[in-house]
């Protein structure tokens, strides 16, 4: 009886790397429109230091409350892709 060698599937690692992946996706979503207007000319003015504190504030202002929202929507957006096999190497 001749056994097929085992090949290796990385599905439950994949799988964390895509709600990572989506988990910044979302939450780039949630605070880019906060972080918007530090890329103006009025932007341009500051010095790199203050510029960073500032952008650094806006978006911890703007993921308050909203880190939560951000992992519920990678996960189900995972459990969609997966379950309709759109996501590469978790089929």
């Amino acid at each position: 009886m001749a056994s097929r060698p085992l090949t290796f599937r990385p599905r439950f690692t994949l799988m964390l790397v895509y709600v990572a992946g989506f988990f910044l996706l979302y939450a780039l979503l949630f605070v880019a429109s906060d972080l918007a207007p530090l890329l103006g000319s009025a932007a341009r003015e500051l010095p790199p230091d203050e510029l960073q504190q500032r952008a650094h504030d806006a978006a911890r202002e703007a993921m308050r409350g909203k880190a939560v929202l951000a992992l519920l929507a990678s996960l189900a957006t995972v459990g969609l892709g997966t379950w309709r096999n759109f996501l590469p190497g978790v089929r």
